[in-house]
């Protein structure tokens, strides 16, 4: 295996999704999965099985298996540092990432990040190894927004970006004009469960769907790491709360399995588009 993809695979679909896509374009896929966080699917390709605090080995695996690009996707819960067992490496990277954790996941992805390029890998993002996956402009199904979902787009795009600059999150719903819920350390779906405890004249209805989900990158971000994701669930949670649409920015978010989540779309009545940064 020359040139191979190496995959640090969280949980969640979206490294499954990028290691089918880069093994679909003809290249070889190796996944590092992690104990009790990957899913099954990562046995449909070579890999290895490791925990949290294992670097050494990690990188160790990466080089027996030909990877010079390497990719970190997925979702990772942050762990109790005081319960991680270091392997050599880990111990001598601990104190940086740690510093790095204090201050926001992003600086924990670019100290993670920083230390594979040390050794000579090349980090790289979703938009280099899958392509396919990126979200592009315009409308994606059936459903348009109406020119009350397009203001509130505008103004939840302002929001989410006004939240990434503090790497505070990368989603927000608005309806009418009116914030209603902004992501923070729980998560989209967790975010978008708040909205239905709002009382309904602040929100959408079934007999009426508003609001607007949007999802845009942190502007700190360097597009190696966790860019927003979109899938057939987070339209079904957004169907659930009785908002009108999801938009993302084009080019900078990832729709994952973009036919099965378009055909989600159309079928629970919500548009899915793309904007412009």
């Amino acid at each position: 295996m020359a040139d191979a993809l190496g995959i640090i695979a969280g949980g969640g679909d979206l490294p499954r999704a990028i290691a089918e896509s880069a093994r679909a374009s003809g290249r070889d896929v190796f996944i590092l999965a992690l104990n009790g966080t990957t899913d099954a699917w990562a046995r449909d390709f070579p890999n290895e099985w490791l925990s949290l605090g294992e670097p050494g080995r990690a990188m160790k695996a990466f080089r027996a298996h030909g990877c010079s690009d390497i990719l970190l996707a997925g979702k990772v819960q942050r762990p109790r540092f005081a319960d991680i067992k270091l392997d050599a490496k880990g111990v001598l990277a601990a104190p940086r990432v740690l510093a790095a954790a204090l201050k926001g996941d992003d600086a924990l992805l670019r100290a993670l990040v920083d230390m594979f390029e040390r050794e000579g890998f090349r980090v790289v993002g979703a938009a280099e190894a899958a392509p396919d996956l990126i979200a592009r402009p315009g409308v994606m199904g059936r459903v348009r927004p109406t020119p009350e979902n397009e203001n509130d787009i505008a103004h939840a795009l302002k929001v989410a970006r006004a939240l990434g600059a503090l790497d505070v999150g990368q989603a927000a719903i608005v309806c009418a004009g009116l914030t209603l819920a902004v992501e923070a350390a729980e998560g989209t779906d967790a975010m978008i469960a708040r909205v239905s405890a709002l009382p309904e004249h602040f929100r959408g209805t079934k007999a009426k769907p508003r609001g607007v989900l949007v999802k845009a990158p942190k502007p700190i971000q360097d597009g190696k790491t966790d860019l927003p994701v979109v899938g057939v669930e987070t339209v079904r949670k957004a169907a659930a709360v009785a908002l009108a649409g999801i938009a993302v920015e084009a080019g900078g978010a990832l729709i994952v399995d973009r036919a099965a989540v378009v055909a989600e779309a159309d079928t629970l009545g919500l548009f899915l588009c793309g904007v412009a940064a």
